[in-house]
């Protein structure tokens, strides 16, 4: 097309689009209102996090088992008219009735109230012992991971020295050494629990340290309390509730496993570890003896397990707002 039949083109177009005036306008103007509105709710670190994991139906209903469990384990012996000592001649290995919700042992003795007296001990143990071992671990690992230096390099020497020797070994070791009890327990677990937790915590911290918002900070002269605080601890704190959640079971099975073989809680105490000590013997003529303590350490295993999978998304700083 040569350039007057371009110019021929434009004149044409020209002619057909009808000419603007001010009059066609209409002036909405700015609405002040609309602009300044939040469009999102102003949430906290842990409201967010609460919110996310309210969405996240599987946590939200290993939440909802945990709370369960706990509550019947400090209320059902209160309420019940059973002891977990009394022996009932006649209710010999019988089977769930309404008399026995879930029925009796080889002694006669009801399973409901022994169950639940059991995950006192259980879960005490259990949540005591991870907790313990999360807040040193989290201690000494971010110390090392921030600072680092010579405390760094002596204790991750220390570590090293302690991660070759199997926990299991010293714990029953210690086990044979102060007696059984539950704070023996607890402290036997403690003695290199807390040695996971220190490394995932150092690597994690380490690797925050070299990030721009928190050399940013430091050029701004924020303190180190304040940059701990407010950026190095909410981006572990995933990591930190994620190994919480999971180090619980793998402490109600040590406690299990050490009552089981007969280092860990002893009659007339009981566990869910003793429970299945003693229902294993049984299995042939009343397997719901040993099924039943399984079932709850089971799903106490389980419920831990999501809720620890929806708190470590729930914890997370990157996903927050992305819903």
């Amino acid at each position: 097309m040569d350039k007057n039949s371009q110019t021929a083109a434009q004149e044409t177009s020209a002619a057909a689009m009808p000419e603007l005036t001010p009059d066609m306008f209409e002036v909405v103007g700015e609405n002040t209102e609309k602009m300044e509105s939040i469009s999102r709710p102003n949430l906290s670190f842990w409201q967010d996090a609460w919110r996310r994991l309210k969405k996240n139906k599987a946590a939200f209903a290993g939440l909802i088992i945990i709370i369960v469990y706990a509550l019947l384990a400090i209320f059902a012996p209160m309420l019940s008219h059973y002891s977990f000592t009394s022996m009932d001649a006649s209710a010999i290995n019988a089977g769930p009735s309404a008399a026995h919700w879930l029925g009796c042992d080889s002694t006669g003795r009801d399973l409901w109230v022994r169950v639940w007296m059991g995950a006192r001990v259980s879960l005490t143990i259990g949540i005591s012992a991870a907790v313990i071992n999360m807040i040193v671990g989290a201690i000494l690992g971010g110390l090392c991971g921030y600072y680092g230096g010579k405390f760094d390099m002596i204790m991750m020497r220390i570590v090293d020295i302690l991660y070759g020797i199997p926990s299991m070994i010293v714990t029953i070791l210690l086990m044979v050494v102060m007696g059984t009890g539950i704070t023996t327990l607890i402290a036997a677990m403690c003695i290199v629990g807390w040695i996971g937790t220190c490394r995932l915590v150092r690597g994690e911290t380490y690797r925050l340290r070299g990030r721009d918002f928190v050399s940013a900070a430091k050029l701004l002269g924020v303190p180190d309390r304040q940059i701990i605080a407010r950026h190095i601890i909410p981006n572990i704190m995933g990591l930190l509730v994620t190994n919480l959640c999971l180090a619980i079971p793998g402490a109600i099975f040590q406690e299990a496993f050490l009552s089981y073989i007969g280092l860990g809680i002893t009659p007339p105490n009981c566990s869910w570890g003793l429970l299945a000590k003693d229902g294993i013997k049984m299995l042939r003529v009343a397997p719901h003896e040993i099924l039943i303590p399984a079932f709850f350490i089971c799903t106490t295993m389980l419920a831990l397990n999501l809720l620890g999978d929806g708190l470590r998304d729930a914890f997370d700083p990157n996903l927050r707002g992305t819903e």
